[in-house]
């Protein structure tokens, strides 16, 4: 599934849930481009990170949720500049309509006192079921091979 320093397209498209035409739309036109390598031609592919895997992810938990593309950019942006390699307490929230970054229980708090409906995405909670999931297809794939070489 990973190759050695990345992730190739077809597995990107699985892991996160989109389609092809999605990622290749998003890396044209600058919303996420893959941070290992870009593709270059003809033959070669791109490669993402795990640290791309979890902003795709949150990409598409935006867009399932009814969020513009315009308003998703900028909390991209947003998460590229303030965010490090891996989130500790952040919480994406959204009315709807706006984007919100909570670090604290008296952001959330404050926000919700307002009397919007809103809905939160959890970046750790995002990071640790995807490195989960990533753990277990590794483990089913290493018993199917070890099945198909007449292993345990």
């Amino acid at each position: 599934m990973a190759e050695p320093d990345g992730y190739r397209v077809p597995d990107v498209c699985k892991i996160v849930g989109i389609s092809y035409r999605q990622l290749d739309y998003w890396a044209r036109t600058g919303l996420l481009t893959p941070s290992i390598r870009e593709a270059g031609g003809s033959g070669t592919q791109r490669l993402y990170s795990f640290q791309d895997l979890v902003q795709l992810r949150v990409i598409k938990k935006l867009i399932d949720a009814g969020i513009s593309l315009q308003r998703i950019r900028k909390a991209i942006v947003y998460l590229r500049e303030h965010l490090g390699t891996e989130p500790s307490s952040v919480t994406l929230m959204s009315d709807g309509t706006r984007i919100y970054a909570c670090e604290s229980e008296d952001e959330i708090i404050d926000l919700v006192k307002r009397g919007q409906g809103v809905f939160a995405i959890a970046l750790d909670k995002v990071w640790e079921d995807l490195a989960g999931s990533l753990k277990v297809k590794r483990a089913e794939a290493s018993r199917g091979a070890l099945a198909r070489a007449g292993g345990a």
